[in-house]
C-alpha cells in the first residue's frame, strides 16, 4: 500500500468516530502539509465546514453531521449543549441552527452560538452518537427559562422514560448550581414519588384533579407488577388515561384486560376516562370520580 493509500486510510478511520469530519489539526498529525490538505479539497476528498475542520469523501448530508463538525470546530473540551444538545438527545424532534455549543476557551465560530463555562465535572458531558454533549440533565438545566412549564415537565419525563435521566440526576445538577437560572425551575421534579408519564394528559391530570377538588393522585405507580396512569391509593381506585392511538389495536384491547384483570384481584377498580370525555365533560366526569373515591373510601 502506498504511503498516500495508507493516510487516507487513516483519514477514513478517524472521521468514522466523527460523524464523517476530521479537523486540521489531525490531518497534520497524519503527516499531511498544507499543499497536500489543499489538493485533498480540490479534488472533493476534502470538503470544507469550518475553519479548520472538513468532511470526508462528500459533504454533509444530515444535521448530526453538521452538529459534530461545530463541536469539532470549537476545540477541545467543546460540547454540542442547550437546544442543540435538546434535539441530539431526543428531547425535541426539529434541528435549528445556529447550533449550541458549550466551549471552555474563546471561540467565534459562523453558524455556532457559543457558550462559555469552566465549572462543568465529567459527569456533566457525555458522548452521544459520536458527539461529546452535555448530560441530559445539564441540557435541561441549561435550556429549562426557554420552555414553558408544560414543556419541561414533558421534556423530564420524555428523558426519564428513556432511561437517559433520573431525578438522582438533577438533584445533582441543581445542588451543584443553584444560582443558575434553571436551578428553581427542576426542583419541584425532584423528589417525587410518581414514575414518569407518557403523555400530556397524564403530565395535566393531577392539575385536573386539583382544580376539580380530588385528591392529588400518584402517577405511573406500579400496582400487581403493571404500571398504572392513575393511583389514588387510599381508595386502592387506578384512573386509565386512554387514548385511541395507543389503545385502539387488538394487543392493546388484550392487555389492557389482563392488566385490569390483574389489578382487580390485587383489590383495585379501574376507571378508564378518555382526555376528550374529561376535558368536554369535565364536571360530570370530575363529579363521578369524586362520588366513587367516597364510596370506596367509606368501605375502607
Amino acid at each position: 500500500m502506498s504511503p498516500t493509500s495508507t493516510i487516507d486510510s487513516a483519514i477514513a478511520v478517524i472521521a468514522a468516530t466523527q460523524n464523517g469530519n476530521i479537523s486540521r489539526r489531525q490531518l497534520l498529525k497524519l503527516g499531511l502539509n498544507r499543499r497536500q490538505i489543499a489538493y485533498r479539497i480540490r479534488i472533493g476528498r476534502l470538503h470544507r465546514l469550518h475553519r479548520g475542520v472538513y468532511a470526508v469523501g462528500s459533504p454533509p448530508t444530515d444535521p448530526i453531521q453538521w452538529a459534530a463538525a461545530a463541536v469539532l470546530a470549537c476545540g477541545e473540551r467543546s460540547m454540542l449543549s442547550h437546544g442543540s444538545a435538546m434535539t441530539l438527545w431526543g428531547l425535541w424532534k426539529r434541528w435549528e441552527r445556529p447550533f449550541d455549543v458549550t466551549v471552555a476557551g474563546d471561540r467565534r465560530l459562523n453558524d455556532v452560538r457559543i457558550h462559555r463555562v469552566t465549572n462543568l465535572l465529567r459527569r456533566d458531558v457525555r458522548r452521544h452518537q459520536g458527539i461529546p454533549v452535555t448530560s441530559p440533565a445539564r441540557t435541561l438545566l441549561d435550556q429549562a427559562r426557554t420552555l414553558r412549564r408544560k414543556s419541561l415537565t414533558r421534556a423530564v419525563n420524555n428523558a426519564r422514560l428513556e432511561r437517559i435521566l433520573t431525578l438522582d440526576d438533577l438533584a445533582d445538577v441543581t445542588g451543584r448550581f443553584p444560582l443558575h437560572p434553571g436551578a428553581p425551575l427542576l426542583k419541584p421534579f425532584i423528589g417525587v414519588d410518581d414514575g414518569p408519564t407518557r403523555s400530556g394528559w397524564e403530565d395535566d391530570f393531577p392539575a385536573w384533579c386539583d382544580r376539580n377538588g380530588l385528591p392529588p393522585p400518584v402517577m405511573n405507580a406500579i400496582i400487581a407488577g403493571h404500571e398504572v396512569d392513575a393511583l389514588f391509593p387510599n381508595e386502592k381506585v387506578i384512573v386509565e388515561l386512554d387514548s385511541w392511538p395507543l389503545h385502539s389495536s387488538r394487543q392493546a384491547f388484550e392487555d389492557d384486560r389482563n392488566k385490569d384483570a390483574d389489578t382487580a384481584a390485587a383489590g383495585h377498580i379501574t376507571i378508564r376516562g378518555t382526555e376528550e370525555r374529561l376535558e368536554k365533560d369535565e364536571l360530570r366526569e370530575a363529579a363521578r370520580l369524586r362520588q366513587i373515591l367516597r364510596q370506596r373510601g367509606q368501605r375502607g
